[in-house]
Order: C-alpha cells, then sequence, then structure tokens
C-alpha cells in the first residue's frame, strides 16, 4: 500500500474537517434512493457514511429508526431502549433525530445522564445486566457511532436483547424497511418536536459511566493491577470512553495516567493514519503516534478507539502491539488465570486471526471457535458463557467475567486494555515480553494484508468461491492441507476463501465498500515464505475469477 507523507504526524490545518458544514448537510440532504451509496445499507458495525457525500443524514437516521420501532413491536421488546453516542460530530445530531421517533413511539429510552458520552461496551453491559433473569419487558439498545471512521463520518447500530450487535437477519430487516422509509419520502416515519421528546414521560436517564465501571472489578484482577503499582497510560483518542478513565483510577486506585482529555469533534490532536486520513484506529502505528512516543513512561499503555470497542496496547519492550499478537498473549494468560472457568470454555477467533491462537488454544486443551469476519457471530457463545474470550484481528475483543458469566456480548476495548495491565502485573513484564514467549514455544509468525483490484462480478464470484474452483495443491512450497469457504467454527460461509498448509495460510474476501479484494496471509517459516504465499495466493484468486 501506498503510505502517504503525513502518516504518522500531527494532522494539519487542511485536512481538518468543517464541523458546521457538515452538521447543516446533515439536516439539509436528501438522499436519492437510486444510487445505492445514498441508501441505507448496514454492514458488519451498523449503517455507516457522511453527510457530505449524504450517505449518513437526518433522513437515514429517522428512517432507521422507525424501521428499529417497527422491528421492536414486531418481536414483542417492550423494555426500555439504551442509547449511546460517541464523540464523532454527526453523533449528536443523530442522536436527536433518533430520539424525537423513538419518543413518538412511545419507546421507554435511557439517555446517558449528564449527556456523557457512551462507549459501546457500555451499553451491551447495560442491556445484559437488565436483562438478566428477565423473560419479559427486555431491553435493547442503539448505539450512534461510526468506530474509528474519520471525522466526517456517522455511524448507527443496533443491539438487540442478547446485547451483541444484531444479526443479519435482523439487520436485514432493519435495513428493507428503512430504504422503504426513504422511498416513500418518510412517510409512516412518527417524529415528535426533541423538545417534547426530551421531555417525553418516556425519556430517562441512566448512569453508564459509573454503572459500568463499579462492575469492572468482577472482570478485571483490579488488586494485583493495584498490588503491582504499575504505571499506566491512557489515550482515549477523543472517544466515547474519555471520562472514565479517572473513574477507573478512582475506584480501584489505579495509577492512570490519561494523556490526553481533549474532545474535538475535528480530532485536531490525532496524528495522520497510513492512506493521509484521520483515522481513531488505536491498531495504526500511524494514529498511535503519540502514546507510542510516550511509552518509556509508563510500565504499560493502551488506547481505544472513538466508541471504546476497539484497543491498542503499547509495551516499553516493542511498542503498539500487533493486534493478533496480543489476542495470542490474552488468551494464554485468561485461560490460566480464571479457574472458575469452565473447562469446556471455548476460544473465539475470527478466520483471518493468526494461527498463533490455534496453537496457544491447542495447548491450553482449549475448544477453538473459529468464525466469519464479524462479532456479532460470538454473541451467543459469549451470552451463555460457553466462550471464555472472542478477539477479531482489527483488535476488538471481549471475555467473560472472572466467575465465567457473561460480561459484554460487544466488543470491549476498555476491558481489553485493562487486561494487558492484569497481565503484566502477573507476569511481572509487558505482554510484548510474554508474546516473546509464545514466540520461542510455537514459533514466529509473519503475517500481511495485501489488496488487489476487482470488479463487482468478481468481488461477487469470490464470495462464493467453493473449495473445488482452487485448483491449486501446494501453497508456497507445502502441501495444501484443507480449502475452506465456510468457517469451521459454525459452518458459516465465510465471504471468500480460506487456504491453509502446515506452516502458512491465506484468506482472501472482497471488500464490503470498494472494487478491492483483500488476501490476509500468515506464515511461521519467515518473510520469504509469507511473499510467496502472498504471491500464490494472488494467483490462485485470479485463476479462479477467471
Amino acid at each position: 500500500m501506498m503510505v502517504s507523507p503525513l502518516a504518522g504526524q500531527p494532522a494539519p490545518p487542511s485536512i481538518l474537517i468543517d464541523v458546521p458544514r457538515l452538521i447543516a448537510a446533515y439536516y439539509t440532504g436528501v438522499p436519492d434512493v437510486t444510487v445505492p451509496k445514498q441508501r441505507v445499507a448496514f454492514g458488519t458495525s451498523g449503517h455507516r457514511g457522511s453527510s457530505f457525500d449524504t450517505s449518513f443524514n437526518e433522513w437515514h437516521v429517522l428512517a432507521i429508526t422507525q424501521a428499529i420501532c417497527r422491528y421492536r413491536a414486531q418481536q414483542g421488546i417492550d423494555g426500555p431502549l439504551f442509547v449511546g453516542v460517541d464523540t464523532h460530530a454527526l453523533s449528536a445530531p443523530a442522536c436527536a433525530s433518533a430520539l424525537e421517533v423513538l419518543a413518538a413511539n412511545q419507546v421507554t429510552v435511557m439517555l446517558a445522564q449528564d449527556d456523557e458520552y457512551t462507549p459501546t461496551p457500555a451499553v451491551s453491559h447495560a442491556i445484559i445486566v437488565y436483562n438478566r433473569g428477565r423473560t419479559t419487558g427486555l431491553a435493547d439498545g442503539i448505539v450512534i457511532t461510526p468506530s474509528h471512521n474519520p471525522p466526517r463520518d456517522g455511524g448507527f447500530k443496533y443491539n438487540p436483547p442478547n446485547g451483541g450487535p444484531a444479526a443479519a437477519t435482523v439487520t436485514a430487516r432493519i435495513e428493507s424497511d428503512a430504504n422503504a422509509f426513504l422511498t416513500g419520502g418518510l412517510a409512516g416515519v412518527q417524529r415528535v418536536p426533541h423538545e417534547k421528546a426530551l421531555m417525553a414521560a418516556t425519556t430517562h436517564r441512566h448512569d453508564y459511566l459509573n454503572s459500568y465501571v463499579n462492575d469492572l472489578g468482577h472482570v478485571i484482577d483490579m488488586n494485583a493491577i493495584r498490588g503491582a503499582g504499575l504505571r499506566i497510560g491512557v489515550d482515549p483518542l477523543g472517544g466515547a470512553g474519555v471520562h472514565y478513565w479517572a473513574r477507573i483510577a478512582e475506584r480501584y486506585q489505579l495509577n492512570i495516567t490519561t494523556v490526553s482529555d481533549v474532545v474535538d469533534p475535528t480530532f485536531r490532536f490525532m496524528s495522520v493514519d497510513w492512506d493521509g486520513q484521520i483515522r481513531m484506529d488505536p491498531s495504526s502505528r500511524f494514529a498511535m503516534q503519540r502514546l507510542i512516543d510516550l511509552k518509556d513512561r509508563f510500565d504499560i499503555a493502551f488506547a481505544c478507539d472513538t466508541d471504546h470497542d476497539r484497543h491498542g496496547v503499547v509495551t516499553r519492550s516493542v511498542g503498539l502491539m500487533p493486534a493478533n499478537h496480543y489476542l495470542a498473549v490474552a488468551i494464554d494468560h485468561l485461560f490460566t488465570h480464571r479457574p472458575q472457568w469452565g473447562a469446556s470454555t471455548g476460544v473465539g477467533k475470527t478466520v483471518v486471526s493468526s494461527a498463533m491462537i490455534d496453537r496457544v488454544a491447542k495447548k491450553l486443551g482449549r475448544r477453538l471457535y473459529e468464525v466469519p469476519v464479524g462479532f456479532k457471530w460470538f454473541v451467543d457463545g459469549l451470552f451463555d458463557g460457553s466462550l471464555g474470550f472472542a478477539g477479531e484481528e482489527s483488535a476488538g475483543a471481549t471475555l467473560l467475567r472472572i466467575d465465567g458469566t457473561v460480561w459484554t456480548t460487544d466488543k470491549d476495548g476498555i476491558a481489553a486494555a485493562l487486561l494487558a495491565a492484569e497481565i503484566t502485573a502477573s507476569a511481572g513484564h509487558d505482554p510484548g515480553e510474554s508474546y516473546r514467549g509464545l514466540e520461542h514455544t510455537f514459533g514466529v509468525a509473519v503475517a500481511d494484508r495485501v489488496e488487489a483490484p476487482a470488479t463487482p462480478a468478481q468481488k461477487q464470484a469470490l464470495s462464493v468461491l467453493s473449495p473445488a474452483q482452487v485448483q491449486s495443491a501446494n501453497l508456497a512450497g507445502e502441501t495444501i492441507r484443507s480449502i475452506e469457504s465456510h468457517a469451521p467454527g459454525n459452518n458459516a460461509p465465510i465471504g471468500g476463501v480460506k487456504v491453509i498448509a502446515d506452516h502458512g495460510w491465506f484468506a482472501a474476501r472482497p471488500s464490503g465498500t470498494e472494487n478491492i479484494y483483500k488476501i490476509y496471509a500468515e506464515s511461521f517459516l519467515g518473510d520469504d515464505h509469507l511473499r510467496r504465499i502472498v504471491a500464490e495466493a494472488q494467483a490462485i484468486v485470479d485463476t479462479a475469477l477467471l
């Protein structure tokens, strides 16, 4: 990939968004439903877009919210709806629009106390806690966030009563109904003025911050962290958890330094990501430059993205840990430090996550549950406690409570980050050094992700590629052991193909937003072997797409 000369540098004024123009566009734009990019489209994490492109504006939010109200009524979901809002410029306007529809539909809404920003895991936690022991009057939630996307974007996602990302069948129904409302010029969308919505008897306030923070001690060993006297650095990246960290430090008497508590919808304090855009991605060494520069001030440091559902761990030993490395270390630690978790409690990973996780899970004697990309596939296992930890290669993860019961069923960047402090306290060294120990035991894994052009027709063909269409018997000099088009954990289509040999593998999937396909590859035999895997992967896929 071509790295921008701005990458890792402070954001220059020339790339900052014009916030008033962005918000004006939110209220004035009218989507053209004949243009695909202006329709409602739920990806793996809800509907995302920008008012500058008429792909996320008030019409979209009104239509989606009414569609959610219809879905709730059809499913008999009549408990409170918990609403979380992040720090993107479009999030507060979207919350205001959504509330007008929710109030008109007489939905009981739980807004944050004092209009506090609310991380995704705090919403999932609120739903789980409220529904515990209930069979009727169940709660669900909406999180208004485009995650780590650039400042120009907005996002809107629905979490049903299980607390996690909605399944594809649910989002497909909401998406279809929302687009029907758009096509009809919002006919059928119920709405009341915002002032009336705020004063409605159905609108309430909920203390997400303290409810979540006060329960964290049941997930992370805070006594170990406190006892080790660790110096901890945190960069909220201007996100929704910005005020959570000081409360965590106070509640558990931890030595946490928040390196910045600035909230600015332009995110001008960020260093620029690899492609010249501002992106609050804690797995990017370019976006994380500020915290990386401070690593020697702390025993362990970490950051979370804008809605705090992703984590990035910065260590003295290696700097920013690759997400896959940290997932492997976290799994190795948890399944040897959670005696109350049952022997059948498994490990959740996606098909494009590191094979190091497979090796760690095998050593631990734990069941590996491998699924397609998307955290929604882990929800049931986290909810019933059959998965102790679930993680994605994109730095999203969550875990069970110490007693083996459900904590959150959506990604929790806060808990995953604090786990790095627990690991440091327990091991006596940081997770970067722990990963070196795994390499000594299992070998050194090198990985890469590349992109290649693909037409829409080729992308469609790749998404339904069958193993029989892969003609090669070898991969980079090794016999191919398996070719998968469905994930081994749940037999769900992976939307592409994964080819596995003894010491390396690759997976190819089409992009959901661009005319490209992506190849994920890993080798345990070094960089030269990895380059061979990538080259042969491109040849195999290109041949299959002819």
